[in-house]
């Protein structure tokens, strides 16, 4: 009997990097970068677009600094395979290069847009987003040391209390389809935002169920606002003084069989591709990152069992975005960032933030 060995079986990693390459919607994806990315001219040739994609998704899986990333693609040999980088030919992306890139995306607001590209091409496979939505929002920390350069705390985060800890940081507020599971919108606010003052931005305005917890009770009219049809299903305080609706609990519990589904994607965020801390200065370079993680959530979500797919993309309706948007501008960036409020793959070694220029 041959004895298998673990070259012959593959790593966790190289499984978990060829079932993403099978599942990443490489066409849709690469055409909303393709006309702002550099073409060849003058000056040094610029590396190609799909090896630049590949590695920004790579520093999202495996939470890479940029100085990190070009090391990664020095030191492991699958992770060259995944980003088609060649050492015989050509040197890997250095952490400049690889920075550029995301200041290109941030730049033209392409992260938000490949959200939106990730959730059409899921429902051309028959994940669509329904008439119901989950609300719910985590907090993201930031370093509250003051031992830097300018000796003073990002000025855009801020601190909140849950329970009595007290959390320095932002939020990331989303919405999730009630029966898929996958999120739709993205708001991001500074952590002493409520979580309430989000809810409208959050919903596609289709809903006919909207549910969330305690955070989000008494926004009834907030919620017909933005959905005409929707009916408040967040969670009712259940304690008076001395007394206790034991009604309310029964049906606080069966909502929250439901709310749980809002929690998965943001396991995935934090335990899996371990965005537990925030990696820039700044909510809106925080916010862009967090837009791109959650369409590789989604496509992570619905990974496990799916037949290999096709290539075409269908539309579908959404909102949430930088400014709230009507159908006629489906194709714009709509995922709000709050204004002036202020396993899985094998893991590489801890990665520090990045220097932001």
């Amino acid at each position: 009997m041959r004895q298998l060995t673990l070259a012959s079986q593959g790593t966790r990693r190289e499984k978990f990097l060829e079932e993403m390459d099978r599942i990443m919607p490489w066409p849709e994806l690469e055409s909303l970068i393709e006309p702002y990315y550099p073409k060849e001219g003058k000056g040094r040739p610029p590396v190609g677009m799909g090896i630049m994609l590949r590695i920004y998704f790579l520093q999202h899986w495996f939470n890479l600094s940029d100085p990190a990333a070009e090391e990664a693609l020095y030191d492991s040999p699958a992770l060259r395979r995944f980003a088609g980088v060649d050492l015989g030919r050509a040197a890997a992306p250095d952490e400049t290069t690889i920075l550029n890139f995301r200041h290109l995306l941030e730049k033209h607001d392409l992260c938000g847009a490949m959200l939106d590209a990730v959730n059409h091409y899921l429902e051309s496979h028959g994940v669509r987003i329904g008439t119901g939505t989950i609300v719910d929002a985590t907090i993201i920390h930031a370093p509250s040391s003051t031992k830097n350069a300018s000796r003073a705390r990002d000025p855009e985060m801020h601190q909140t209390r849950k329970g009595n800890q007290w959390y320095f940081g932002m939020k990331a507020h989303i919405g999730v389809d009630s029966k898929q599971g996958h999120v739709h919108s993205v708001c991001s606010s500074a952590a002493s935002v409520a979580d309430k003052h989000m809810l409208p931005d959050l919903l596609h305005g289709e809903e006919r169920k909207v549910w969330g917890d305690g955070g989000y009770q008494g926004q009834g009219e907030a919620i017909r606002k933005a959905a005409p049809h929707a009916q408040d299903m967040t969670s009712r305080r259940t304690r008076y003084r001395k007394t206790v609706d034991e009604l309310q609990r029964k049906k606080n519990r069966t909502k929250a069989r439901i709310r749980a589904k809002v929690e998965h994607p943001f396991r995935i965020l934090k335990r899996v591709f371990g965005f537990v801390k925030v990696r820039f200065r700044g909510l809106k370079k925080n916010h862009d990152h967090l837009c791109a993680a959650f369409a590789l959530v989604n496509l992570y979500l619905h990974a496990n069992g799916w037949p290999c797919w096709g290539r075409s993309v269908s539309r579908t309706r959404r909102n949430g975005g930088l400014c709230r948007s009507d159908e006629k501008q489906q194709t714009e960036n709509r995922h709000r960032l709050a204004p002036n409020s202020f396993s899985p793959p094998m893991p590489l070694k801890p990665a520090g933030c990045s220097e932001i220029p």
